[in-house]
Order: structure tokens, then sequence, then C-alpha cells
């Protein structure tokens, strides 16, 4: 297992801060315990990457858009916490 770090890399031309912002909370609110950091890196080029300990589990340009949050959460836990329950988050709709 890695440290547990998440980055997200967003672009900063297509304002794309918030965004990256509000998916850092989520994941630390909800990895609280099992994360050491999440980083913020900006770029450009339209760039959005999120990488837990360097692989990447979400690239907008080859996943095609923004994750569903709960999508990102089942991401994350996967590789930092596999047993964790994620209640809600883990119900999987058609």
């Amino acid at each position: 297992m890695g440290d547990n770090r998440v980055t997200i890399t967003y672009c900063t031309q297509c304002r794309w801060l918030l965004r990256a912002a509000w998916y850092a909370q989520e994941l630390l609110t909800t990895f609280h315990r099992e994360l050491t950091e999440v980083a913020l890196r900006p770029a450009t080029g339209g760039v959005f990457v999120v990488e837990v300990d360097g692989e990447v589990i979400w690239d907008r340009g080859t996943d095609g858009g923004f994750p569903e949050i709960t999508v990102l959460k089942r991401a994350v836990r996967d590789r930092v916490a596999p047993d964790k329950p994620l209640g809600h988050s883990d119900v999987v709709t058609a």
C-alpha cells in the first residue's frame, strides 16, 4: 500500500479550481483517517486528472468529463481502504 496521497491536477484556464477543491473536500471528509494528503496541482490545457499515490484513477481526457462523486469515492476507497463501507455511495445504480 502507498502513502495514500491524492493529487488533483486541474486546468486554471478552464477555471476548474472550485470543482477540484470540492472533490478534495469530499475525499478528505470521507477518508479523513485514511488519506495523508490531498494536493491540488494547477495546470493548463484542459487537464483534469485524479491520482492516488501516482496512479491515475480518473483522467478527463480518456474517461470523458468529470467523475460523479460516488464513482470517485469508490475508486479512492478501493485503493486506500478496500474494506471501508461507503454507505449510499456503495449503491450501484443502473
